[in-house]
């Protein structure tokens, strides 16, 4: 006669109060970290994604009015967003048209005419800088969970079995006559459930947590040099021309 087949939900069900809750918990947790893992990787790809056609499509146009309105059709890209802040803070300094191009007698663009200021330069980087940090807390939303989840799912588990085990052997010093491992050995068996339970809940919750941790390190980083490359354009193409000229 072979092995018994392990039933996990029958030991679960024959476990003790204490082992149960512990399950229930850790269950919850998993749902909870399963949901986000979900949420988070479809708003952090379409991010990435979205991101890049959005940077790619800015340096190849290099014309704000049309990065404006190819931004409004990228909902989910952090870059996109901020330089849609950003576009209508300088529309605001220069009225109601905005800025326009310099053209020369080839019709080509040479530059841009903007009558700004120093205040209004501030202006423009103070709401990059308040834009970029609300995109930084957006994105990392939700995923400081995992790693809660990650770091106490093992020990909420390992308390499910020091229970279910002290548990067992209290019981057995209680029982009269001969003991043996057999008699303890299920109540072990069902206590270690819950050890393996929260190593599974664990273990997906840091991979997922590493992955996504790296994805906005890398938005963060390209969000920073778009800010930082769009400043030094206004700066250099709008307020110095817009002295010059004046």
């Amino acid at each position: 006669m072979g092995p018994e087949r392990l039933n996990v939900i029958e030991m679960i069900l024959n476990a003790g109060l204490m082992v149960q809750f512990v399950m229930l918990l850790l269950f919850i947790f998993s749902v909870a970290s399963w949901a986000i893992i979900f949420i988070k990787y479809r708003y952090i790809r379409r991010a990435y994604r979205e991101s890049a056609d959005f940077i790619e499509y800015f340096w190849e146009t290099r014309d704000f009015s049309e990065a404006f309105s190819k931004s409004k059709q990228l909902r989910f890209s952090p870059i996109a967003r901020v330089f849609r802040i950003a576009y209508m803070e300088l529309r605001k300094l220069g009225g109601e048209t905005g800025y326009q191009k310099d053209q020369s007698a080839a019709g080509q663009p040479q530059g841009l005419i903007f009558p700004g200021t120093q205040r209004g330069f501030d202006n423009v980087k103070r709401a990059l800088e308040r834009s970029s940090i609300t995109e930084s807390i957006r994105l990392v939303q939700l995923v400081p969970f995992l790693a809660t989840t990650g770091n106490i799912a093992p020990f909420i588990g390992l308390f499910g079995t020091v229970w279910g085990i002290m548990n067992s052997f209290h019981s057995i010093a209680y029982k009269k006559g001969v003991t043996s491992i057999a008699a303890v050995a299920p109540g072990i068996s069902e206590a270690l459930i819950a050890t393996a339970a929260g190593l599974a809940v664990a273990i997906p919750a840091v991979i997922a947590f590493n992955y996504f941790n790296q994805k906005i390190r890398i938005i963060e980083s390209e969000l920073e040099s778009f800010s930082s490359d769009f400043l030094n354009i206004v700066e250099r193409e709008l307020i110095l021309s817009g002295g010059a000229a004046a």
